[in-house]
């Protein structure tokens, strides 16, 4: 076992970045760079769990000491949840059926079928007025035959026996919605249930302290009724007990509020929203509202919602690996048309018709036979833990100081009781006294490891994280991963993308250049040839993935699809596009979806049985790039050479502008050069050269107000922003001038503001060069993401990222934070990502950061509370058993202490809402000390005070509080004793307001906003008055008079100015784990020479 963690108490920083921080640290000077080096003998130095191998994982579990193993790992990673998954998955798809069979007869069994409410994933036994049965539909998607989807009449035979339409889908009818429920079942599946709070109880229970001190009290109890009678006999044994039945249902409460709360965030992540068509209009929907017969369009990134058959697809490619186990990809057309729920569009566009839902599927199945699992280590939760293994070895050993001290002192007859008697006298004290004091003995040492071996230290991370998800929620953060939350403290850069959060999304087309020229208004079609227009609209309606809508009752028309697929849609209705009748007249026989990488979509039309047409729209310069001609104002083409620069000049304007620049091209090609075959027409590739510019439009995307503020923030706050964004460079520097991304224009020189392609063909070396001065990164693909996420990071930083797309994925999944978009996204990249921002904003990003910076500034408030506890509690009773042979600190108050300590005091510091002088100094370094300068300056400080106090109040106490001339000598002793007690409680109850603030002088500010933390002080007043005055047989407490207990909040009370004088000793900038490291590291040296 390690005991020289270099995480905690033994940790140096590797970038220690703030002077004025919450807990204060100091930047680590460059020359001692050798002390800050990962070491690879230290389990705990796991600074980035976010790809660590299982054995790294294994590693730390098996160095720490664990009092209560089932409670410390429970919200760890699973390390076998991929084998038991896997086997889920193959067990599911061999016995589909029988599995299905057995799961409907368990729900018959429980009455739960038709009743299910949200849960409900049984269908009726009636397929009502469909003609189709419900077992043939599932049978036919689960085994793929296509046989008996050709006897059904393939795809068209299988819709109208469902009574949905190819194009409109099912009527947007609630009876319609429920009658297919009711006959085909709901897209859900009945969840695994939670653990109950008795499992909490249980947990709880398990820990080997809180059973030894269980027998004890029994031993005890058995002791003192056999010697005292039941009536005074109890009172020792049945104290302690009912102090460890309070400590585990406490606990147990806690835990169990913890595990309602991960529960709530992964059903949020679970309900996926997707759009599906119904009545003709496109509408977006849970993934649970899915239901039998609906037509749902299929994109790149898209999760396949249930089990289908393909419609009409275009290059379209699912990744099966989630079902089938294999990593290839599979194509699907008219010969493979089968689509299985829970698989991810890989590539291409198209439409399915649902025939499986809910446990009527195999993802169904699956999910409804294995528990979300909400396990993953944190780096803060690895170094707590090492810190809570350090101090618990100390503890212990204090512990063991104290029982062979006091066993000492008994045996030798140097003990005596509170009336002065000597307790054992060889050959006179019985065997059952010996066995009852050394019983008392026994349990005040096991007690002292309650209190010193810090059980609830790494559990105060879930705390504050369960905490901080809840209320990231209401910033528009939804959570995936638990320490992305806590590293995005440590975030030094945020590379986020343009379009939709930096802007809002929102776009217009507020410029056209058509006919040569640019129009006076960007949507007036009067000034351009009625063939131009037809053209332009022909490859507007169907190069698209968007749809236009004309409601039945004549209202307005409602366009659908991405923003910029509304922008140009809009723009090419008003010069009157005639979407339906367009996409009725011509046919597409062939797509090239738009992709990222070549910037460009296009597709093939067929007009009538002779024309085809080549219809190409995507970012100007590069489509501009392939045209040999444009048509102009009369309807003629005409050579572009001598207009090339004209519109290149109209593309830079428009940019300068801020505006994103699309064009509109197309080709004819003879029908003899386009492939007759299915399979060949699949693999051509559309021709891209010799194209007729037809339009080319400035969209507008405004910044999203408070943008430019949020922009501040970061900044002052030592994150760096970059833009990444595949939009020309112009208007990616505007935009950037605009966010105050970059302050000005002399800034915006190579290598502050590239395009990807020239950061693309830079060495490895350069790239990492260049890379920690780029701001604006314009034109770039995914890719190219990738390669300044991986540079950034070998440079050190802490890379935040943004992402929608699915080829985003690799970026999102190897930043040290991935950020995808909640509206814009893609399924594959909401997956890959780390934290989903739900509004698609820019400033929900900083308020993740603040929010990431709160967890560590809590954890480390709750560490400084603890350990200034730990020590004064171990302190007096150690002294005090060496020299008195007695503890003034008695075993049940010593639990009630570690109740205030552990659960209440983690609740209280745990959940402090983030404050804005968070946002005043630079990252958290990931390797930073724990345990900073300025925390070890206040802990030692309230703890010499404290210890000073009681040591006192110990050995001088008959005197200071004027009990000498107490006649009852044993009674003068319990109020001395009572009054330590009372005031080390007084202390740590105004201790608690010390540890809010570490580095400001007002400790009080914001405390009103945590309505929590003042309950829980109240409540722990309140409930020590009670345990003092009424419980005094059971906590070993006599009633104080009025004028003690006043001294003891003024002793309490001295720990506010205490903390003001202590706050104005400088702290030196070199971490004092600096000076402990030292000497282990010449150790390893020495043994390793």
């Amino acid at each position: 076992m390690s005991t020289t963690s270099s995480n905690g108490l033994l940790l140096t920083s590797m970038s220690g970045r703030h002077d004025d921080m919450e807990a204060g640290s100091a930047r680590t000077d460059h020359s001692d760079h050798e002390e800050l080096e990962h070491d690879p003998e230290d389990p705990f130095d796991l600074d980035n769990t976010k790809n660590a191998s299982a054995a790294s994982l294994r590693r730390w579990r098996q160095a720490a000491l664990v009092l209560n193993a089932s409670r410390r790992f429970r919200y760890t990673l699973d390390l076998n949840k991929e084998e038991h998954y896997e086997n889920r998955r193959r067990m599911i798809r061999a016995h589909a059926q029988v599995i299905r069979a057995a799961l409907l007869f368990k729900l018959a069994g429980e009455q739960q079928i038709g009743a299910f409410g949200s849960s409900s994933a049984t269908p009726a036994a009636s397929t009502g007025n469909f003609d189709i049965d419900l077992e043939k539909l599932v049978s036919m998607t689960r085994n793929q035959n296509m046989s008996n989807l050709q006897q059904l009449g393939g795809v068209k035979g299988v819709a109208e026996k469902l009574k949905s339409n190819m194009e409109q889908g099912i009527e947007e009818d609630e009876k319609e919605v429920t009658d297919r429920k009711n006959a085909f079942g709901s897209n859900t599946y009945p969840k695994k249930k939670g653990k109950s709070f008795y499992m909490f109880l249980w947990e709880a229970w398990q820990d080997l302290t809180l059973i030894i001190l269980i027998i004890a009290a029994v031993t005890s109890l058995a002791l003192g009724i056999k010697t005292e009678g039941l009536k005074e006999g109890w009172l020792d044994g049945g104290s302690i007990a009912f102090a460890v039945l309070l400590v585990i249902i406490v606990t147990a409460v806690s835990d169990y509020r913890q595990s309602l709360q991960f529960q709530n965030l992964n059903d949020e992540k679970r309900n996926i929203q997707l759009e599906v068509m119904r009545g003709g209009r496109t509408v977006k929907i849970s993934i649970y509202d899915v239901v039998v017969g609906d037509v749902i369009p299929l994109r790149i990134g898209d999760q396949v919602p249930a089990d289908g058959v393909l419609i009409s697809g275009h290059s379209l490619a699912i990744d099966e690996s989630s079902m089938t186990g294999e990593s290839k990809i599979v194509n699907k057309d008219q010969k493979s048309p089968f689509l299985m729920s829970g698989c991810k569009v890989a590539d291409g566009v198209g439409s399915m018709l649902v025939t499986g839902v809910g446990i009527n599927t195999e993802w169904g199945l699956l999910m409804a036979s294995i528990s979300e699992d909400t396990g993953e280590e944190t780096p803060l939760q690895v170094r707590l833990n090492g810190l809570a293994t350090f101090i618990g070895i100390v503890g212990l050993t204090v512990a063991l100081v104290v029982l062979v001290a006091l066993l000492v002192r008994y045996f030798t007859g140097t003990t005596q009781d509170s009336n002065g008697a000597t307790q054992f006298i060889k050959g006179t004290t019985s065997i059952s006294d010996i066995v009852d004091d050394c019983v008392k003995i026994f349990t005040i040492a096991v007690t002292i490891v309650v209190v010193a071996v810090p059980e609830g230290l790494p559990l105060a991370v879930t705390l504050t994280l369960a905490y901080s998800m809840r209320k990231m929620m209401a910033d528009k953060a939804l959570v995936r991963r638990l320490s992305a939350c806590e590293t995005m403290g440590s975030a030094t850069t945020i590379c986020s993308d343009k379009t939709g959060t930096l802007t809002l999304n929102q776009m217009t087309v507020v410029e056209t250049y058509a006919g040569g020229s640019k129009m006076d208004v960007a949507d007036n079609p009067s000034g351009l040839h009625p063939k131009l227009v037809a053209l332009i609209s022909e490859g507007v309606a169907q190069n698209t993935t968007g749809n236009i809508f004309h409601p039945k009752d004549g209202g307005e028309v409602e366009i659908s699809g991405s923003p910029t697929e509304k922008a140009i849609l809009s723009w090419a209705y008003k010069l009157g596009m005639k979407f339906d009748t367009i996409r009725s007249e011509s046919a597409i026989i062939h797509a090239f979806p738009f992709n990222s990488e070549k910037k460009r979509g296009g597709v093939a039309v067929l007009r009538g049985d002779s024309e085809v047409f080549i219809h190409w729209k995507g970012a100007a310069e590069i489509v501009l790039a392939c045209c040999t001609q444009f048509m102009d104002s009369n309807g003629t083409l005409q050579p572009i050479d001598t207009q090339k620069e004209f519109f290149r000049l109209a593309i830079d304007a428009m940019a300068k502008n801020s505006l994103r620049c699309v064009a509109i091209a197309c080709r004819t090609q003879e029908l003899n050069k386009v492939p007759k075959e299915q399979e060949e027409l699949d693999k051509w590739d559309l021709p891209e050269d010799e194209l007729t510019l037809l339009a080319i439009v400035g969209i507008k995307d405004p910044c999203r107000p408070g943008v430019r503020e949020a922009v501040r923030i970061c900044t002052s706050a030592g994150v760096k922003v970059r833009m990444v964004t595949g939009d020309n460079l112009q208007t990616a520097k505007a935009i950037a001038l605009e966010c105050g991304i970059l302050s000005s224009d002399t800034e915006a020189v190579e290598p502050t503001i590239i395009e990807g392609k020239v950061f693309r063909e830079l060495s490895e070396k350069e790239r990492e060069q260049v890379a920690k001065r780029i701001t604006v990164m314009g034109r770039s693909s995914p890719n190219d993401k990738l390669l300044l996420v991986q540079a950034l990071r070998k440079n050190g930083d802490v890379v935040a990222v943004t992402g929608d797309g699915t080829n985003d994925a690799p970026a999102l999944h190897e930043a040290d934070i991935g950020l995808s978009m909640g509206i814009s996204g893609t399924e594959v990249a909401k997956e890959s990502s780390d934290i989903i921002i739900l509004d698609d904003n820019f400033a929900s990003v900083v308020k993740v950061v603040r929010w990431g910076r709160s967890v560590y500034a809590n954890i480390q408030k709750f560490i400084q509370f603890q350990l200034t506890v730990n020590v004064a509690a171990l302190v007096i009773n150690v002294v005090a058993a060496m020299s008195a042979g007695d503890v003034p600190l008695k075993a049940v108050q010593l639990l009630w202490v570690n109740l205030i300590m552990d659960t209440l005091g983690a609740l209280a510091l745990a959940t402090e809402p983030p404050t804005d002088h968070l946002m005043h100094r630079t990252p958290v370094g990931r390797r930073e000390p724990l345990i900073t300068n300025i925390m070890w300056r206040n802990l030692l400080v309230q703890s010499f005070y404290q210890v000073a106090v009681l040591l006192v109040l110990n050995f001088a106490g008959l005197s200071v509080l004027g009990l000498k001339q107490d006649s009852n000598h044993a009674h003068a002793v319990e109020v001395k004793n009572t009054m330590i007690f009372n005031a080390f409680v007084m202390c740590q109850i105004f201790n608690e307001f010390n540890a809010r603030k570490p580095d400001e002088m007002n400790v009080f500010s914001g405390v009103s906003k945590n309505p929590l933390f003042v309950a829980i002080v109240g409540v722990t007043f309140v409930l020590q008055i009670i345990i003092v005055t009424f419980l005094g047989e059971f906590a070993h407490t006599v009633p104080l008079s009025w004028q003690l207990w006043l001294a003891s909040i003024v002793i309490g009370l001295v720990s506010w100015p205490l903390a003001v004088v202590g706050k104005l000793i400088p702290v030196p900038k070199t971490p004092m784990s600096r000076y402990f490291k030292k000497p282990f590291r010449k150790y390893k040296a020495s043994r390793n020479a």
